[in-house]
């Protein structure tokens, strides 16, 4: 584990993405009226995706336990497309990118066992870090 004791507390935020395409309508509409027999579908993977973030220093063996003093879960569709947007936030020596990242993915994963009863030809797509602020350098990426 690096050496962080020499590091100011700052505010740390990051926001990542990934996106779960679907391969039907029906599986969209399954979940937009409540219809999918594991529950609903958004929330069932926020919870799973704030127990992701909150443990990310328990499954990998190079991230600091910090507090995680705010995180958020929002949606957007767009077609077949489901986009994911984690945002973490702490004030703490060391920023949170891997925690938002384990975040959307872990909500990815949630999302793709509750649909693929339903739906077959589900994927994840692109997981990926879209902003981090805070410490040495601020990284700021096209959200496309």
């Amino acid at each position: 584990m690096v050496d962080i004791t020499h590091k100011d507390i700052t505010l740390r935020t990051a926001t990542a993405e990934a996106t779960v395409v679907l391969s039907e309508m029906e599986t969209l509409e399954a979940i937009q009226e409540g219809r999918v027999p594991k529950g609903d579908v958004f929330e069932m993977s926020r919870a799973a995706g704030l127990l992701g973030i909150k443990k990310t220093p328990e499954l990998l063996p190079d991230c600091h336990p910090i507090p995680i003093e705010a995180a958020l879960i929002a949606y957007e569709i767009h077609g077949l497309e489901i986009r994911i947007l984690v945002t973490v936030k702490t004030n703490y020596k060391t920023g949170v990118e891997v925690e938002a990242m384990h975040g959307a993915s872990v909500v990815a994963l949630n999302m793709y066992d509750m649909l693929k009863p339903l739906d077959k030809g589900i994927e994840i797509q692109r997981i990926r870090l879209l902003e981090k602020r805070g410490g040495k350098s601020d990284i700021l990426r096209s959200k496309s």
